[in-house]
């Protein structure tokens, strides 16, 4: 395993403007999985959400290998890929939606309303930093 690696001031500048990212898992096939979040970040990592049971959720509980690629809206071929693995845990999780989503759409989240969605803060340490 790679040691850690500090998240570049590019990266943390792209987060801080509601750049989407895109996140890779692996399938427990091998095959790649691909998703659209929002993100944000906590030091030197990259702090994702997702809920319980969703296929990022369970390929991480799998494989936490992961790639986060921030890419600049206005330029897409400024971005910064973070590859590291990823912690999971509940605690935080209702807050961290609700930061993004002020965020990235300037209201409150509903879409976890009427539902039993668990919320799972995704914690990436990177440990190989491409860009920025």
């Amino acid at each position: 395993m790679q040691g850690m690696t500090s998240l570049p001031d590019k990266a943390k500048q792209l987060l801080d403007a509601a750049n989407f990212v895109v996140v890779a898992t692996s399938n427990t096939d091998g095959s790649p999985q691909s998703s659209v979040l929002w993100a944000t970040y906590d030091g030197d990592d990259v702090l994702l959400s997702t809920t319980q049971g969703r296929k990022k959720e369970t390929n991480w509980l799998n494989d936490p290998r992961t790639s986060v690629l921030i890419l600049d809206r206005e330029d897409p071929y400024t971005y910064v890929e973070v590859r590291g693995t990823v912690a999971m845990t509940t605690e935080g999780g209702p807050e961290l939606i609700e930061s993004l989503s002020q965020k990235y759409t300037g209201g409150p989240y509903t879409n976890d309303e009427g539902t039993d969605n668990v919320r799972v803060v995704c914690r990436v340490t990177a440990n190989h930093v491409v860009g920025g």
